[in-house]
């Protein structure tokens, strides 16, 4: 395979790369090229792979692109991945796999190639935790760069308010440490704004006191989602601020690994977690328990170690056509409006339709304001199709009949980790119109050649 440009980069000795970074190289004939996304739909043919390994690759790599006047995109575990062509060269950074741990300050130094899993089975054992997502295989960096949230968004908020400091290579080539007490600008805005403003090469994050909650998920045979959906809509009208929840309708395929009770089937997920007291935990969730007749009950006393329980979300690659937003109110017509799309009757086909509440410490400015918008939405919505024979071709058209379905309870705005896109339409609905202004002109600061202005970027 080979990839040509207009570029005269296709006629430059590849040697002078390969001799600016101590990290393999890898063109497309090499055997290391190959660069697999999260969702296998997605292209990504750059002009060269760098396995970096260190601060001073990365910045050889800016350096390299910007003489050239190519763009540099970033690869960790390939969530959110958006195409790439052969004008970017794309940075590895499973090698950047540095991790400590500091019981004293409560802290965690992470490599840019570290996934949660990683820091979570660091942690625990000295009985602290990181604030992480839903999904512990999913890198650290990207997801605290595009403002993520978990489980326990509620209880705790975004994971982007629990950064110390990053360390990032800007734009311009240039090795900087973003915090509060330097560079405050970078740090407001690699907290949301994904990769626009640099390639993160590690971070410092906080630990909390944590070793375990009350949570996991029931699940509802599909005849009842009715039911179930208005019995949630209705019981988190007074959830306390310490509960979180999130619905979803699952049509999981008939595959080893899915439980049988589940699989080939429509199915609901009550998910549930809870850093209350057991007791009063099991208390909060007891309306929900009787909503209808569960088919699995999978809440209980959980490790933190565990917490990837809750959504059990999938952990191999696949194609998906996959798109979100958030919701400004969950009305029981918001229910109805997802029932009669999604719902036992409507022949979707959908893997999963997930309502994920919000508000609580969410809804909080961090102590050290970020990038991260629309803090005040009432839900995220999160729609997953796979793009396999028969249901390819009904997919997408299914995935926006649900969108339109539920458009009169938002504003179109959304969050930027669920926004695997690089259209800047859709980029832009990630930020208010301040946020996105500032988040431009600061690009245009630190990288002037445009190097990082491919993909999920705000320009």
């Amino acid at each position: 395979m080979t990839i040509e440009t207009d570029r005269g980069i296709d006629r430059a000795d590849i040697a002078e790369l390969r001799e600016a970074v101590r990290g393999d190289v890898h063109r497309p004939s090499d055997p290391g090229y190959a660069t697999i996304p999260f969702n296998v739909v997605v292209s990504r043919r750059p002009w060269a792979v760098i396995d970096v390994i260190d601060a001073d690759d990365v910045a050889a790599v800016v350096a390299f692109a910007a003489a050239n006047a190519m763009t540099v995109a970033v690869h960790a575990t390939g969530h959110g991945a958006t195409e790439l062509d052969g004008n970017t060269l794309l940075v590895r950074t499973g090698r950047l796999d540095r991790l400590h741990v500091d019981s004293v300050t409560r802290s965690a130094t992470v490599g840019a190639g570290l996934r949660w899993q990683a820091v979570i089975d660091a942690a625990t054992p000295l009985g602290l935790a990181p604030v992480c997502g839903s999904a512990p295989g999913v890198g650290v960096i990207g997801m605290l760069t595009g403002g993520g949230i978990g489980p326990m968004v509620r209880a705790l908020g975004s994971a982007a308010d629990y950064v110390r400091e990053f360390t990032v290579v800007t734009g311009d080539g240039r090795v900087r440490r973003a915090a509060p007490d330097e560079n405050a600008e970078l740090f407001w805005g690699l907290r949301g704004g994904k990769a626009t403003l640099g390639v993160v090469v590690d971070t410092v994050i906080d630990l909390l006191p944590l070793t375990g909650f009350y949570g996991g998920a029931l699940y509802f045979d599909g005849d009842d989602a009715a039911a179930v959906l208005h019995a949630w809509q209705a019981w988190t009208r007074t959830l306390p601020d310490d509960a979180d929840t999130s619905v979803a309708l699952l049509r999981l395929p008939d595959l080893p690994g899915v439980p049988p009770m589940l699989a080939g089937r429509f199915t609901v997920a009550v998910r549930f977690a809870s850093l209350a007291d057991p007791a009063a935990a099991a208390t909060v969730l007891a309306p929900m328990r009787t909503a209808a007749p569960p088919i699995l009950d999978a809440v209980a006393p959980m490790p933190y170690a565990a917490i990837g329980g809750i959504h059990a979300d999938p952990t191999d690659p696949m194609p998906v056509f996959e798109d979100s937003v958030l919701l400004r109110e969950v009305t029981p017509e918001t229910i109805a409006a997802l029932v009669d799309k999604a719902g036992p009757t409507s022949g979707s086909p959908l893997l999963l339709v997930e309502l994920r509440l919000l508000g609580g410490a969410f809804a909080r400015e961090g102590a050290t304001r970020s990038a991260l918008c629309h803090r005040g939405a009432a839900a995220n919505v999160q729609i997953v199709g796979v793009l396999a024979p028969p249901i390819a071709d009904v997919v997408p058209d299914a995935t926006r009949a649900v969108l339109a379905a539920l458009a009169p309870f938002s504003d179109g705005a959304r969050l930027p980790n669920f926004t695997a896109s690089s259209d800047p339409e859709t980029i832009g609905r990630c930020y208010d119109d301040d946020t996105r202004v500032w988040l431009a002109a600061l690009a245009r600061q630190h990288d002037p050649a445009g190097v990082l202005a491919v993909g999920q970027t705000v320009r």
